[in-house]
């Protein structure tokens, strides 16, 4: 049965605790009638990148075997991480994807491992994906249940015309070798991603628009031409093509969508750094500020305009993004603070009409949800799959009266009835009360009003909202908490509490069961100071999630 109706949270003043902690009443107005955006059903991404171990950054090499070509396949703790996710998608590519050739068909270059070579993009020679390892990393994903989109080289044939800019025509037949290898042993890939940050002035090299919307063309063709005439069923369903995978500029979007014309590209990724670079020492104060938080939305926002002006039939992806870019934020990325950042990106991103968000990375850097030797997972990990589980694909509007260190984002319920509501503080000190009624009654009852108006109350948020079990009977309604905050307080703490309880590792490797707190739908709620509450409200049925 649907309905109309807003989740509301009052704010009002605060009142001064004697530990120096702050109360504050809060408004949050969720309008559930209908939904304002919608993801993928599979929104979580993280990249598996190309980086070698000698990849440094401000004199420490945080990559380990991490790449696509050496990393661990057989780390149990690696499969049960995906597993947990059940439908993972990974992309796989990076920095150095436009350097990598596939050792298979007649290719004429050599294809030898990455290694440093001065004169190189980012310091690195090309190097190379050999067929046996394309099969174990396919066997893997096969098992794990990972979504794969997988970053071709753009760069293949063309030549470096002056500093950073490269011209010419992309030579497809490497690549086209390499796909007709993947159809002939039936393995899946999602979506085929075409180069990596080469657009706009680019990062270490740069491809102008129309050149790339005329090589995109060339490759939806190639694609169409290879998968039509595959004799393996599974293969039948067609991959998307994804483009650019690079940071935003809006002239550049806009020609790249002209040039390449009417669905030939499925997806517009873009890369996301917006922390800076891992060394600078203002990180935790950009996490911790909601103005510069919000600066995210400028490019949300510009990319979707781009998208209905010039590619309607194209959606938007995070094809990458860790916060700090040069490999992370060493003590920071890999820690609880991190979190306010990537959950306030997932929430702002999805706002918006993005499909996917990609996370820098799964494991690699000190931006990982794994810990890239003992493959344990960092906080960020756990805030993934939490979303995953609870957060679906309808997206709604929130209105907050409160103050700006109070965020929220909503999501239909993850596969069930219901609302999921995230709420993050960013506050130090203050300690937000959140009442929750329906639009249809607007006065929160206080704590000083008499069991008549409780009671009308109660009244009033049935009338707006379908409720489990007998609407005419007072039978208790619970909602789910998951309260994550840092062990000991500490926000630099690799260890993240889900409702004071540390998640860790079973004794067999297995991921912990992320259990909720359930309280009575009609009781207070509360979230303390940094930290960080997803809630389930499973007595809502609304027609924006019908």
């Amino acid at each position: 049965m649907g309905f109309r109706a807003s989740l509301l949270v009052f704010t009002v003043a605060f009142l001064p605790l004697i530990l120096g902690e702050i109360y504050e009443e809060a408004r949050l107005v969720i309008d559930t009638s209908k939904t304002v955006a919608e993801t993928d059903a599979n929104y979580i991404c993280a990249t598996i990148d190309w980086w070698p171990q000698d990849k440094c950054n401000y004199n420490t090499c945080p990559w380990g075997s991490s790449s696509a070509v050496n990393l661990d396949l057989s780390h149990p703790f690696l499969g049960n991480a995906i597993q947990a996710f059940k439908n993972l998608r990974v992309r796989v590519g990076g920095s150095l994807q436009d350097q990598v050739m596939y050792d298979v068909g007649n290719s004429s270059s050599p294809c030898h491992p990455f290694k440093k070579e001065t004169g190189g993009l980012f310091g690195f020679s090309k190097g190379c994906l050999h067929m046996d390892r394309w099969d174990q990393l396919n066997n893997f994903f096969k098992k794990t249940g990972v979504i794969l989109t997988f970053g071709l080289n753009a760069l293949h044939g063309r030549h470096h015309t002056e500093r950073g800019v490269w011209g010419g025509d992309w030579d497809r037949h490497n690549a086209y070798d390499f796909i007709n290898y993947t159809l002939s042993k039936g393995y899946h890939v999602d979506s085929w991603e075409f180069g990596n940050e080469l657009s706009g002035k680019g990062v270490g090299a740069s491809v102008g628009p129309e050149q790339y919307g005329k090589d995109s063309i060339r490759l939806n063709t190639m694609i169409d031409e290879l998968y039509s005439k595959s004799n393996n069923m599974m293969q039948l369903i067609r991959p998307s093509l994804v483009a650019p995978g690079g940071f935003y500029d809006k002239v550049w979007f806009d020609k790249l969508l002209q040039s390449s014309g009417p669905r030939v590209l499925n997806v517009m990724s873009h890369h996301m750094y917006s922390l800076g670079p891992g060394n600078d020492g203002n990180i935790m104060k950009k996490i911790l500020n909601p103005d510069h938080l919000n600066k995210a939305s400028f490019v949300f926002s510009n990319l979707s305009s781009t998208i209905q002006e010039n590619g309607p039939w194209t959606s938007a992806w995070v094809g990458e993004s860790g916060g700090a870019y040069n490999s992370g934020a060493r003590d920071i990325s890999n820690t609880f603070v991190n979190t306010f950042w990537y959950l306030d990106q997932l929430g702002m991103a999805a706002k918006y009409n993005t499909k996917v968000y990609c996370r820098q990375s799964l494991i690699g850097g000190f931006y990982g949800l794994l810990n890239k030797t003992t493959y344990i997972p960092n906080p960020d990990y756990y805030s993934a799959l939490l979303w995953n589980r609870l957060m679906g694909k309808g997206v709604f509007h929130v209105n907050i009266t409160a103050s700006q260190y109070l965020r929220s984002y909503a999501h239909c319920a993850k596969q069930r009835v219901g609302v999921t509501v995230l709420v993050i503080n960013l506050s130090n000190q203050t300690m937000y009360n959140v009442d929750v009624q329906s639009n249809n009654y607007a006065k929160l009852p206080s704590k000083n009003q008499t069991g008549t108006n409780k009671r009308s109350f109660i009244h009033g948020l049935k009338e707006s909202v379908s409720w489990i079990g007998n609407k005419a009977s007072d039978e208790k309604v619970y909602r789910e908490e998951y309260h994550l905050t840092p062990e000991g307080g500490n926000l630099r703490s690799r260890v993240m509490l889900l409702n004071g309880q540390p998640l860790q590792l079973t004794e067999l490797g297995d991921i912990p069961s992320l259990l909720p707190a359930v309280n009575d739908v009609n009781s207070p709620l509360s979230i303390s100071p940094y930290s960080v509450k997803f809630v389930v409200y499973p007595n809502f049925i609304n027609q924006g999630c019908i």
